[in-house]
């Protein structure tokens, strides 16, 4: 989490913008490669998954995808954001278009055996939310870590010389922790080979399990909404609110209280349910986005209030949704008798994946319709496009959002008796 934390900050929060303000790709062009990265997501995610579930390795199924993912994660960061200067504008979009594509495959063979990994590591219903707590709370360093890379490359005099050598040194940290959760983190043997027969069985059996239904599609619909908020806050700092500086400010106020909350979000899911929480929490995410349309130069306190609000309702998503989809999990394993963590986190991935990537062609177009023009002050109509952007759709997405999830009906009380039945059946097995 540290070293993921580190590398996918300083892309989720500036390759759009590095890549229209110092590259001078096209903002149209470079939402498109984040889009057609994600089709091809749409096949290496649910390889990944499959395969993942199906391995048998001396390794363990997880930790053996992860060994085969470090170096290739640290390599590709190193080329996404280091094209060579003597490229003309069409070889440069070529050398980026690459590098999306091959930085997705290599955290694809990462990020969903690990995220399956920590699915496996406890069966209890609230340590489950506790495990994700501590995952996040040591992830901080990580994006501290990432928000410090972020202003360098900003402020640097040389950014793409600047850009070289924090993609050499997020790389080098991104794999070294790779190796080193792979080789540290245990696994449980027991789950060893137990996947579905068939890729085609694995993915349908996601789908037809109708809690999991529900969870991708309001998890799809939160991601496609919050994705804006990181990619196109530079952009509202410098071009609306004009002050630059605010950049990593307004980051800062987000994640301090989203971390900070987790110890209390913990204590009330365990009091009040995971369901009812991430309800509220939608609920005041969208409030709070909806806010964000009326930034502007004047209203400082406007700015430094909204990402604070924000980040306070976020630790809360950010620990109980997955807390939620491991419980999804074992309902599957209710229905079919086999684990497929990695399936679930690929779909998972994929629906991540997918929603951020539409929402990054998105953006690249209104920014470019509206106008947009690099380094320069921006038009009204570009103004209120980033706006909107950033504000008015992710809080329309985490309104319905939260209507949808009200629906959920895996509770505590089914889990225990799911997992009444879970080890009755395991219990006979052995």
């Amino acid at each position: 989490m540290i070293g993921m934390g580190l590398s996918m900050l300083l892309i989720s929060i500036y390759l759009m913008k590095f890549s229209t303000d110092v590259l001078l790709i096209a903002p149209a062009t470079m939402g498109l490669l984040f889009g057609l990265g994600r089709v091809w997501d749409a096949v290496s995610d649910p390889m990944a998954g499959y395969l993942s579930d199906r391995s048998t390795s001396e390794r363990g199924r997880r930790r053996s995808w992860m060994l085969g993912s470090a170096i290739p994660v640290g390599l590709t960061i190193v080329m996404l954001w280091s094209p060579p200067g003597d490229l003309s504008s069409v070889w440069l979009v070529v050398w980026m278009a690459v590098a999306m594509f091959a930085y997705e495959t290599a955290t694809t063979a990462f990020f969903v055996p690990y995220g399956a990994l920590g699915m496996e590591l406890t069966r209890l219903h609230h340590e489950r939310t506790r495990l994700f707590g501590y995952q996040q709370l040591i992830a901080t360093l990580g994006f501290v870590m990432g928000l410090g890379a972020v202003y360098l490359l900003r402020t640097a005099e040389e950014p793409r010389a600047m850009a070289l050598a924090l993609s050499v040194a997020c790389g080098a940290v991104f794999s070294a922790t790779i190796l080193y959760a792979a080789f540290a983190v245990p696994e449980p043997i027991e789950h060893s080979g137990r996947g579905a027969v068939s890729i085609r069985k694995a993915f349908f059996d996601v789908f037809r399990n109708p809690h999991a239904r529900l969870l991708l599609l309001v998890y799809g619909i939160e991601t496609f909404g919050g994705a804006s908020l990181g990619m196109l806050a530079p952009y509202a700092m410098e071009y609306v609110v004009s002050d630059s500086n605010l950049t990593e400010v307004f980051i800062l106020l987000y994640f301090v209280p989203r971390v900070a909350s987790i110890p209390l979000w913990i204590r009330l899911s365990h009091r009040y349910g995971k369901k009812h929480l991430w309800v509220l929490a939608m609920l005041a995410s969208s409030l709070s986005f909806f806010a964000i349309f009326f930034l502007d130069e004047g209203r400082l306190w406007l700015t430094l209030a909204i990402p604070t609000l924000l980040g306070l309702v976020g630790g809360c998503s950010s620990i109980v949704a997955p807390s939620i989809q491991a419980d999804v999990i074992d309902y599957d394993e209710y229905l079919t008798e086999e684990r497929k963590e990695g399936a679930y986190l690929a779909v998972w991935n994929l629906v991540r994946k997918g929603s951020g990537g539409l929402t990054a062609v998105l953006a690249g177009f209104a920014l470019q319709l509206s106008g947009f023009e690099p380094n320069v002050p921006q038009s009204a109509a570009t103004k209120t496009a980033i706006l909107s952007m950033i504000g008015l759709l992710p809080g329309a997405c985490f309104l319905l959002g939260a209507l949808l999830f009200a629906r959920f009906s895996l509770d505590e009380a089914e889990h225990t008796r799911i997992m009444a039945v879970l080890e009755t059946r395991n219990s006979r097995e052995v």
